[in-house]
């Protein structure tokens, strides 16, 4: 294990695609959710313990060996949104393309045949933190800071928020960052007895009904 792997997995530089997209946040800005940093802090804080946590316990099964093609549809069956499942694959081709370029191995091979369209990003990212040596623990993690630092780097752009205090929102959450990720971790590890059921499946209507909006609109800063 190299735990610097995490370092280059985590980075939002990695060219995996994620610059592209806010979480969320595009459309939460347009409504008035967002319009300063406390309200951004809110809004990350929720998407953390709901979406966060449930692509956090994904990434880590996968990196702790089970099944990917069972875990991608356990992902469809917690993403209800059509606009976000497509988001989910198609951030998880580019995954894939990043992945297989840096860290080869059979089994990201393996999935990529099988989900030639693109399995769920958070699969992905797991199987990948596995082909570099991580941990499940390590994959929850930069799946979970990546579900809010996404939306943090948006609203930089989209309120022209000044990026000292959206750095500081992400370091108020690290102590529920850190409770999501083992809660994620310890839901990912009860697999081999409960089956994909263990995974968590907290919802956030709201987020998936602002998806499916944003993806109609003509104009936008981000792809969602």
């Amino acid at each position: 294990m190299s735990r610097a792997a995490l370092l280059v997995l985590a980075d939002g530089r990695f060219p995996a695609g994620g610059h592209a997209h806010s979480g969320g946040a595009e459309p939460a800005v347009a409504a008035g959710r967002i319009k300063d940093a406390a309200t951004l802090e809110t809004f990350c804080r929720g998407r953390l313990h709901t979406v966060g946590l449930v692509a956090a316990a994904l990434a880590a099964a996968a990196a702790a060996g089970h099944d990917p093609l069972l875990l991608d549809d356990a992902a469809d069956a917690r993403t209800p949104v059509p606009a976000l499942r497509q988001i989910a694959r198609r951030l998880g081709r580019q995954m894939m393309r990043a992945a297989r370029a840096t860290w080869p191995s059979e089994a990201l091979d393996a999935l990529a045949a099988a989900r030639p369209r693109g399995a769920h990003q958070p699969v992905v990212l797991g199987l990948a933190a596995r082909s570099a040596g991580l941990p499940p623990l390590d994959a929850a993690y930069a799946v979970a800071y990546e579900n809010i630092s996404g939306p943090a780097t948006a609203a930089v752009r989209l309120l022209s928020l000044d990026p000292f205090d959206a750095t500081a929102v992400l370091a108020r959450l690290t102590a529920e960052l850190d409770q999501v990720v083992h809660r994620a971790t310890e839901a990912a590890l009860r697999i081999g007895e409960e089956g994909t059921g263990a995974l968590p499946a907290a919802s956030a209507p709201l987020l998936d009904i602002t998806a499916q909006q944003h993806a109609a609109w003509p104009v936008r800063l981000f792809a969602s």
